[in-house]
């Protein structure tokens, strides 16, 4: 029997074409608590998974997958005053970061969450390059004349003596149509941004008194001056098939002229001031509850805020792009160069966290000797794709304002190009709509309170995990997540579905691939049969991997998910018949476990983005090199990659490759 080492075989459709390298960015968790499911369930292990499909499919060294523990900003500090004056911690500020920068790598580690450097960006020495990058971001868009330095209202408490920053002051929501009651400084929890002097019902956290306005000098990058290139930008993402319609409708949201939402009973009384307000237009909407005044630029709107504010009339106002605050007077943030005669500023969290990832690339690059300057071969250059993943709640900082200094970071007389020719490129956002939990949204901060991402594996392995929030589809919709162990409405005979959806591989996967290696062992000393599988067999590994090459290209994980089910059962159905475990010629056993043997490849090779504890193992025992993931060689036998006569590790009795949690045994579950 000849080994067969097949040449790479032809496609009769197109391909989805991919980056010769990427960067692969997952949201920053703050750094003022531990990670919750919706950290790792509803972004990072999706943004993992594209990582190790792109290294399997590009190569690792052309793959830079970076996160990190967002340090700095008020929800951090105010999160450590708070455990301190509990009593809940005794140490400094930094070390109460530090700790929790510590549990989140060890929970990601115990999710198989892999990334290049999970950095930290006020610890060590991200920190030091994180700072060396901020300067020269904010310097150039200075030097860029991108930067207005604005007076404007900041909320102060009287009794405390002090400004209050971002998480210090809560209210409800000004912009129209959103119900969140955390409304910040100057953002909500929701992702909106609005002039602090809208805030409504605004409270001070230190004392409970409603704070006054005083003016205070910051930075703003000019958001609105980009406003048309954002208009044509949007108008590509629409004819994509990789873009998620949820990133460039909320984009669009964005990009109209600022109105104002006004309670019909407050109609006469803006008859009355209609002549005193800013040029505008009257919008008669009869059947709602509310009519609306447009203005044709931002100041004007904000001229009649104050106007309505003053005459008591309760009003909205509507989604539209305001001057993007760069600096604040937080204590515990990034410095901020001193660019005129400002005081000493440091910068605003949100910004700064938006280059952060081309900080942690650098100090990437440089842990592992290389000259950090080779950043730009990943951010800049054009044969590099940048995929962001990140929940909906941020699409206005990721899609709105980081797009938008990107395209500042040109010269300023190509401001007016098209943004494709910006020198840092930009991103490919993959949003995720909400995971919910229990049918509710869960926050940490809410009266929902999700479980901890550590808690789970009490009860369910990280594999389990991964494969059920991977399968949720949540790039189409939000979707609940519903562990049985943590649903006080389920009843003793629900079917937990995390279980129940792994149940593919420790079930069914598992028993193939068992059963392979039982039947080499019994009939071939564990020698792999140098045979080639039938052409049948080759041609539906072919098809599982296009079309799952397919859904992968546009983040269709779920998509992917099906596909692995597909194909692992219908080998599970073809290894019950070919395999009946009575005694057989072995010229056909033989036959027979080269077909199952290239569908276990196949399907391992997919599932490895995935799963990537179990697949290794599979890689263990099948003793062969990392080769076996490259989809260079995708569609080669096992023999491909062995020698003659090639010995597999032994496998005792009643090995598993994937198995369900101890737990799940106890409880008969």
């Amino acid at each position: 029997m000849s080994k067969n080492k097949s040449e790479n075989r032809n496609f009769e459709i197109p391909r989805p074409e991919f980056p010769k390298r990427a960067v692969i960015t997952g949201g920053m968790p703050y750094g003022n608590k531990e990670l919750h499911f919706g950290h790792v369930g509803g972004m990072l292990v999706f943004a993992d998974t594209y990582a190790r499909f792109l290294r399997d499919r590009i190569g690792k060294e052309n793959v830079i997958f970076v996160s990190g523990t967002d340090c700095y900003g008020s929800p951090i500090a105010e999160g450590w005053r708070q455990k301190v004056e509990k009593g809940e911690f005794t140490g400094s500020l930094e070390e109460f970061v530090l700790q929790n920068h510590e549990k989140q790598k060890k929970t990601l580690e115990a999710y198989g969450i892999s990334p290049n450097l999970f950095g930290a960006s006020g610890l060590g020495r991200s920190k030091e390059i994180h700072a060396e990058v901020t300067n020269w971001f904010l310097k150039s868009l200075y030097e860029k004349k991108q930067l207005n330095k604005l007076s404007t209202m900041q909320f102060f408490d009287e009794k405390a003596g002090v400004f209050l920053n971002g998480r210090q002051v809560i209210g409800k929501c000004p912009v129209e149509g959103c119900q969140s009651e955390k409304g910040y400084a100057d953002e909500c929890d929701l992702g909106h941004q609005y002039m602090p002097e809208n805030l409504i019902h605004p409270v001070s956290t230190l004392t409970g008194e409603t704070p006054t306005m005083k003016p205070v000098t910051n930075w703003y990058f000019k958001l609105r001056d980009y406003e048309t290139l954002m208009l044509e930008w949007v108008e590509e993402l629409k004819k994509r098939k990789d873009i998620r319609p949820v990133v460039w409708k909320t984009i669009d949201e964005f990009l109209k002229p600022p109105v104002i939402y006004i309670k019909r009973e407050f109609e006469e009384i803006y008859f009355d001031l209609k002549n005193q307000l800013p040029k505008h237009e009257y919008l008669e909407e009869k059947k709602k509850p509310s009519f609306t005044i447009a203005f044709e630029n931002l100041s004007d709107c904000d001229d009649a805020c104050r106007i309505l504010t003053k005459n008591h009339i309760r009003y909205r106002t509507g989604k539209t792009l305001v001057p993007f605050r760069l600096t604040g007077n937080v204590e515990w943030g990034v410095p901020a160069p001193v660019l005129e005669d400002e005081e000493a500023l440091t910068v605003w969290v949100w910004p700064e966290s938006l280059w952060a990832p081309i900080s942690f690339t650098e100090a990437y690059l440089e842990q592992i000797g290389h000259d950090r300057s080779e950043w730009k071969n990943f951010w800049c250059s054009k044969d590099s794709n940048i995929y962001q993943f990140i929940g909906q709640d941020n699409i206005y900082f990721y899609g709105i304002a980081e797009p938008a200094m990107w395209m500042a970071q040109q010269d300023s007389e190509q401001k007016n190009s098209n943004p494709s020719e910006s020198e840092l490129q930009l991103p490919l956002i993959v949003a995720n709509h909400h995971i919910l939990f229990l049918d509710k949204k869960a926050s940490s901060s809410g009266a929902v309170k999700p479980p901890m991402a550590d808690d789970l594996l009490n009860f369910y392995t990280p594999e389990q995990l991964r494969m059920h929030w991977l399968g949720l589809g949540l790039g189409q919709r939000s979707v609940s997540f519903m562990p049985k162990p943590f649903n006080p409405s389920a009843k003793p005979d629900d079917s937990d579905p995390v279980v129940k959806d792994g149940l593919l591989l420790s079930n069914v996967y598992n028993r193939m691939i068992r059963t392979a290696f039982y039947t080499t062992q019994k009939y071939f000393d564990g020698i792999l049969p140098d045979v080639a599988p039938e052409e049948k067999f080759l041609a539906d590994g072919k098809k599982a991997v296009l079309d799952y090459e397919r859904h992968m290209s546009k983040f269709a994980f779920h998509q992917c998910t099906y596909v692995l089910d597909s194909y692992i059962r219908n080998g599970s159905k073809y290894m019950s018949k070919a395999l009946k475990g009575e005694e057989q010629n072995p010229d056909e056993v033989a036959q027979a476990l080269a077909n199952l043997f290239y569908m276990i490849r196949i399907a391992g090779i997919l599932l490895h983005p995935m799963a990537p504890f179990g697949t290794e193992k599979l890689r263990e025992y099948l003793q062969v090199d990392e080769r076996i993931w490259s989809w260079e060689f995708i569609f080669e036998p096992l023999n491909y990659f062995t020698g003659e006569k090639h010995q597999l590790k032994f496998l005792p009795p009643k090995t598993d490759f994937f198995t369900r949690h101890e737990s799940q045994f106890e409880t008969g579950k």
